[in-house]
């Protein structure tokens, strides 16, 4: 299983090799638009400081779901996932590959953002910055989960991006940025919940706060279980093609 499993990964990053604006856009859009939103409120002290930590959990969230979500997709009407399952590949050993491909891209990604947020626009962080690495990290995770189980719902790549007011605008609203969880009516903090980004902008304001131990490990710890349960959900819903 392993060795299927990884073979499979291999595939999937050789075929984003050769997709050079792909490659582009995942690494180095999440950058682009922390910098833009940096570079709204220069003049506005402790504004950046403020949402900026919360900011680095969205824009891999959303970019990693939509190149996912449409990659799938397109492997499939292609008709490559139903050569792939002529073979010995089980459903299971095709999501994990998939997530696993998708999932290295999505650390180097969370990583280039984390860098490009503290050293260039100097996003201030009283926490470990390893931390900080690491949320960022298991939130494009999550996206690319979401993205690899929301495929399968869709038909055509504007479907795949019609998920976004359905999966991912929700997430945004209710997950703290605009307004404190705590602060929120209570049908929308109970909504806010059961709604896995709500806990990675948790998890990345206790980094930047400074906070340790439960506080940031607890709601970390919610978010992977968000994605593997997606992952698992994935596997169970994948289809051989899109008709």
């Amino acid at each position: 299983m392993i060795v299927r499993t990884l073979a499979t990964t291999g595939r999937v990053l050789t075929q984003l090799r050769h997709d050079p604006r792909s490659i582009v856009l995942m690494m180095f859009a999440p950058s682009l638009l922390i910098g833009l939103f940096a570079w709204l409120f220069v003049d506005q002290t402790g504004v950046f400081d403020q949402f900026g930590g919360a900011i680095l959990a969205l824009f891999p969230f959303i970019l990693m779901f939509v190149v996912t979500s449409i990659t799938t997709l397109r492997e499939r009407r292609s008709g490559t996932l139903e050569r792939l399952m002529t073979t010995p590949l089980g459903k299971a050993e095709v999501i994990l590959g998939y997530g696993l491909a998708f999932g290295i891209v999505a650390t180097l990604q969370a990583v280039l953002t984390v860098a490009f947020a503290v050293g260039v626009c100097g996003l201030k962080v009283d926490g470990p910055l390893w931390q900080l690495g690491l949320v960022a990290i298991v939130d494009a995770i999550l996206g690319t989960a979401l993205g690899l189980f929301t495929s399968a719902f869709a038909r055509t790549e504007f479907q795949a991006v019609q998920f976004l007011p359905v999966v991912v605008f929700p997430q945004i609203i209710l997950g703290g940025l605009f307004l404190p969880r705590d602060q929120m009516p209570d049908a929308l903090y109970a909504i806010s919940n059961v709604l896995p980004l709500s806990y990675g902008v948790d998890a990345i304001n206790a980094v930047t706060a400074g906070d340790e131990g439960w506080k940031v490990l607890g709601p970390l710890l919610v978010v992977l279980g968000f994605a593997v349960a997606a992952l698992i959900l994935g596997s169970l819903t994948l289809r051989r093609r899109t008709r």
